[in-house]
């Protein structure tokens, strides 16, 4: 079993009856939403997913798992998402999977926030793993501009030989910055640029952390 699977599985014995869950999005998340269907099949597990990309809807359709989205919910008892890296302080960096936007809302309206990673993922501070921001496709020349005049080493997130559409139709510039110092300061002045939909900063969002270790999965909860 990898690392992967071995955190994918734990974090779905967080999931209980009537519950609904958040679906992550990724090569970890996919291993707990099969877990989850694995439960709703064999275990009768009553929940209702809540997708954060069509890429998981898609999985949980064909696990067989209920799935709503964000706006037929009042709220989301627990979300399970991955992450690309999380620092010493337990911040996160996450939109490899260009779904950072609906993880993002998706984890606002959350009770309880988990990430799952392998220990690869976890990081003294951010930045080595390249900074996703998603920004609207007009103006995002000059956005891209803007970035570089500012030494953030952006480039354009590609599909094939086209720019990355992400599932709300937006187009994500990534930048490399090798290490963050301030991210609270980087992720306000992202918020606050005209054309930035969102960026792959979250920050002071998570409440446990699974780390997939060799010896065994490790859980740091209770972090927030």
């Amino acid at each position: 079993m990898s690392l992967k699977e071995d955190v994918g599985i734990k974090a779905a014995s967080y999931v209980k009856n009537g519950m609904t869950v958040g679906l992550g999005t990724g090569s970890t998340a996919y291993y707990m939403i099969k877990e989850i269907g694995r439960k709703v099949k064999e275990e009768n597990l009553n929940v209702v997913g809540v997708p954060t990309s069509s890429t998981s809807k898609k999985q949980a359709e064909e696990m067989g798992i209920p799935i709503k989205s964000i706006d037929e919910v009042d709220k989301v008892d627990v979300i399970i998402d991955g992450a690309d890296e999380i620092s010493a302080d337990f911040q996160g960096m996450k939109g490899g999977g260009a779904a950072l936007l609906f993880e993002k809302i998706v984890a606002t309206y959350t009770d309880q926030v988990i990430w799952i990673v392998d220990e690869s993922k976890m990081v003294d501070k951010l930045g080595k793993f390249p900074l996703p921001v998603e920004v609207v496709p007009y103006g995002q020349q000059q956005l891209f501009q803007l970035f570089a005049k500012k030494g953030y080493k952006p480039s354009f997130r590609m599909d094939q030989k086209a720019k990355k559409v992400t599932d709300s139709g937006h187009s994500i510039i990534d930048l490399h910055l090798e290490q963050i110092d301030h991210p609270e300061q980087l992720a306000k002045e992202l918020d606050e640029t005209v054309g930035v939909i969102d960026h792959g900063l979250f920050l002071n969002m998570v409440n446990t952390v699974i780390i997939g270790r060799p010896s065994g999965a490790e859980i740091i909860s209770d972090i927030r």
